[in-house]
């Protein structure tokens, strides 16, 4: 026997008043939309010009600090590279400016614990500055803190990490070159951290 056809369901055309509710429905969703949108667009505008502000008051700050780097020291060339899988890579120099190193290397970033100096010499050939801190200061450690989120870019970050027997002393390096502050000054690191960062040997950007 062959099947009946089903019979189509009937639908009423909505009421005018059902109308108005999806339309004023579909307004209110656009609206949340865009809010949304609104709200995304203004914070990344506002972190994007927070940016700039601190960067120009950083460069103001180094500007300042230009003529001490007649300070600076320029450590022998200890060479690069990477050395033999299972081979240890030492430095005759507690805040070593290249070198042999290890393959990984440290990513821009402010540390409360001491990374491997292998690493830390890839980071400075990376073109990243390190600096070294033990006692400073909490104003001197907000410092270093907003300075490596300030410049977090691989090929020309800022690296804070502690050292010990340092005291209130910050030791400044980049690719053979090295700048000791025994006492902290903002205007001559901030010069230092401008004048190499970015400019290491396997990559240089500025």
């Amino acid at each position: 026997m062959p099947r009946s056809k089903s019979k189509k369901r009937r639908h009423d055309p909505p009421s005018p008043e059902a109308r108005e509710q999806e339309a004023r429905s579909r307004r209110t969703r656009r609206f949340a939309i865009w809010a949304v949108m609104a709200v995304l667009a203004s914070g990344g505008g506002w972190l994007w010009w927070q940016s700039q502000a601190d960067e120009a008051a950083f460069l103001k700050l180094a500007a300042a600090g230009q003529t001490l780097l007649a300070q600076v020291e320029s450590p022998a060339n200890r060479g690069s590279g990477h050395p033999a899988s299972g081979q240890s890579t030492r430095y005759d120099d507690p805040f070593p400016t290249s070198g042999p190193h290890n393959p990984d290397w440290v990513l821009p970033g402010f540390y409360d614990r001491p990374q491997p100096p292998s690493k830390l010499v890839h980071a400075l050939e990376h073109g990243n500055v390190v600096i070294y801190y033990e006692r400073p200061g909490e104003a001197v450690l907000a410092t270093l803190d907003d300075w490596a989120n300030l410049y977090d870019f691989e090929w020309g970050g800022v690296v804070a990490v502690p050292a010990p027997s340092l005291g209130q002393a910050v030791v400044l390096t980049a690719w053979r070159k090295r700048l000791r502050l025994d006492t902290f000054d903002a205007a001559t690191a901030a010069a230092f951290v401008d004048e190499y960062r970015g400019r290491g040997p396997e990559n240089p950007i500025r």
